[in-house]
């Protein structure tokens, strides 16, 4: 039973090497795949160079252009999927999660029998540290606002640190995920909320990141806003069942 790591990459040189070894330390057997949209500092250079030192545990998939976070991890679904994993994550590059968490949210679906596990910073009281108010309040609200219009009980619907079972990602038609940056978390556990699979959030503290920039947009927090309405219009023309 293997188990993957999927880290979308853009601009990561100072954080890579140190994410990867830091996994590779766990006391549980997990791969990683790095995702690069063609970072212009290195970044692939770097994971290339570290592939040498874990060979057929560490692998690469570089893309043209900085193509978006949903559609690097839809590319590192599909790449999983033709292999053989039964647990697929998907983590930041830049220590917001804690890769030691990794091995809770393994935990609570292969041992737990869950079909879905979400790292949540506010399933109890709100664990985040070294953002500014303003963006605390605007994520937390966000999370009231999705579940009030999508009705799922996800106390963190834009969270980005998941465990997903090989069965979640086999069923939810990840070719008609339309969404990139926060709506594309909430899309991808909308579908497994349809689909009725058994969903956990396991608390974990979010550390801002410390090194290099972040990928937060203007742009991505209204693709979360608008778009959160039209998922839940799509739904009612869909069929959920498996």
């Amino acid at each position: 039973m293997k188990n993957l790591v999927i880290i979308p990459t853009y601009n990561e040189l100072e954080n890579i090497e140190a994410i990867i070894r830091k996994v590779f330390s766990l006391r549980e057997a997990l791969e990683v795949l790095i995702v690069d949209d063609g970072s212009p500092d290195g970044t692939a250079q770097v994971v290339r160079k570290l592939q040498a030192e874990y060979p057929a545990v560490l692998h690469l998939e570089e893309r043209e252009g900085k193509l978006g976070l949903g559609t690097a991890y839809i590319h590192g679904f599909k790449w999983a999927l033709e292999r053989d994993y039964a647990y697929i994550f998907e983590m930041d590059a830049d220590f917001s999660h804690n890769p030691e968490d990794l091995v809770r949210l393994l935990a609570a679906c292969r041992d737990q029998g869950y079909d879905v596990a979400i790292g949540s910073r506010y399933i109890k009281g709100v664990n985040v540290i070294n953002w500014p108010m303003s963006r605390v309040l605007m994520s937390y609200f966000a999370g009231i606002y999705v579940r009030m219009i999508t009705g799922m009980p996800i106390m963190d619907p834009t969270g980005g640190f998941i465990c997903y079972s090989r069965e979640v990602l086999s069923v939810i038609p990840l070719h008609k995920i339309r969404f990139v940056g926060y709506a594309f978390q909430i899309e991808m556990k909308f579908n497994a909320y349809l689909y009725q699979f058994r969903i956990i959030e396991v608390p974990i503290v979010f550390t801002d990141r410390t090194k290099g920039q972040s990928k937060m947009s203007t742009k991505i927090f209204k693709e979360a806003v608008f778009g959160v309405v039209m998922m839940k219009i799509w739904s009612w023309f869909k069929s959920f069942k498996r």
